[in-house]
């Protein structure tokens, strides 16, 4: 029941929303992880070499700006720490489409592109087809986007 006491309390708390949504943006971690798996635990050199998304296994791992990659092999482990870079999908394996737009959102693993020898995941395979529009414009608009997502 919508009672003047939480009508007035609520308009109060009103102007508070966006600082508490810029707080809860800021705390965001760099690198998209569950439980401090990044990539659902899947190996991001796989998608390189097998050409799909391959999960990884817990005894082969490396530390990626405080979240753990799992790597199918000690040999795909092995090639991501010689080529960091390369291998690490962009924007901190959050939807790049997401990150187009200006916002974070998580990915799932069957949504992915490599262009131009980088990673790239999306959040579902609809948002990959919307990627795919325009990639390198997608792209561009991401990279101008980010870290400040991350902050904002």
């Amino acid at each position: 029941m919508l009672t003047r006491r939480t009508l007035l309390a609520g308009l109060a708390a009103a102007p508070m929303i966006p600082a508490i949504a810029r707080t809860a943006r800021a705390a965001s971690h760099a690198v998209f992880n569950i439980d401090g798996v990044a990539i659902n635990g899947h190996d991001p050199v796989a998608y390189f070499t097998e050409g799909a998304p391959v999960e990884g296994l817990a005894e082969f791992t490396a530390d990626w700006d405080g979240a753990t990659l799992r790597f199918a092999s000690a040999t795909n482990r092995d090639m991501f720490l010689a080529d960091r870079d390369r291998f690490t999908p962009k924007f901190g394996g959050y939807c790049a489409y997401a990150a187009s737009l200006g916002y974070l959102a998580p990915t799932v693993p069957e949504a992915w592109t490599v262009f131009e020898d980088r990673l790239y995941l999306n959040a579902s395979l609809r948002a990959r087809e919307l990627w795919l529009r325009d990639v390198p414009g997608n792209i561009a608009k991401g990279m101008a986007n980010w870290p400040g997502i991350l902050e904002s």
